[in-house]
């Protein structure tokens, strides 16, 4: 069974940073593009960064480019969120989602409801991150 669980969330000042955790299990960590989402309330889910083993996606939001980086660490079966700089419009609930088989180079679209089209085939239960000073 695919199992995705996020950690790391909280309360940070503007100008902050924070670091997401996604531990992944039931997947081989290298076939798998695993992305990194966040919703704000009332909004649309967002995607911001992927990666598959250990490449990174040249797919990135426009709103984090230089402030947010993603990482892995197959030993740990782990991607990592790097924020920095966070501003208040940062804030919202942060996922980590995999699927087999999206386009890599534009992976952050597959934000959508899951068993839509645009969506990845498996997410995890969300990590609150607030912003505010």
């Amino acid at each position: 069974e695919v199992q995705l669980v996020e950690s790391g969330g909280g309360l940070v000042p503007p100008g902050g940073s924070l670091r997401l955790s996604c531990i992944v299990s039931g997947f081989s960590f290298d076939d798998y593009v695993i992305g990194w989402f966040r919703q704000a309330p009332g909004k649309e889910r967002e995607g911001t960064l992927c990666i598959r083993g250990s490449t990174v996606s040249s797919d990135v939001a426009d709103s984090v480019k230089g402030r947010f980086f993603i990482s892995s660490d197959s030993a740990k079966n782990t991607v990592y969120l790097q924020m920095n700089s966070l501003k208040p419009e940062d804030s919202g609930v942060y996922y980590c989602a995999a699927d087999r088989r999206v386009n890599f180079r534009s992976c952050t679209l597959y934000g959508g409801s899951p068993g839509t089209l645009y969506s990845m085939d498996h997410w995890g239960q969300g990590t609150q991150v607030t912003v505010s000073s």
